[in-house]
């Protein structure tokens, strides 16, 4: 069975950062890479970022230059780093994996950013 489970969310003023991280069981982010999506309340669950088996990074354009997916594979977590986070940041944060044919979700963790 696949659980992702998500922490490192809070709230913080513009400017700053946080570190999200995402820790699988059952499945191998170094096989099957990982991403990041966010959704703000009664908005479409949007992706964020991803990252490969392979290393490779996909960004929203947003967020290019500002977050930094990257993953550890001996602890089979994936981060996300964010900086200069802006009001417009603010959202649910959710981890996810495709693995066989299926796609899997944390549980989710909340980012607010005041201005």
């Amino acid at each position: 069975q696949v659980r992702l489970v998500e922490s490192g969310g809070g709230s913080v003023q513009s400017g700053g950062s946080l570190r999200l991280s995402c820790a699988a069981s059952g499945m191998m982010f170094s096989r099957n890479g990982g991403a990041w999506y966010r959704q703000v309340l009664g908005k479409e669950r949007d992706l964020v970022a991803q990252i490969t088996g392979d290393g490779n990074t996909v960004y929203e354009d947003a967020v290019k230059g500002r977050f930094t997916i990257s993953r550890d594979w001996p602890k089979n977590t994936i981060y996300l780093q964010m900086n200069s986070l802006k009001p417009e940041d603010t959202a649910a944060y959710y981890c996810n994996a495709r693995f066989r044919g299926a796609s899997y979700w944390g549980r989710g963790t909340q980012v607010t950013v005041s201005p």
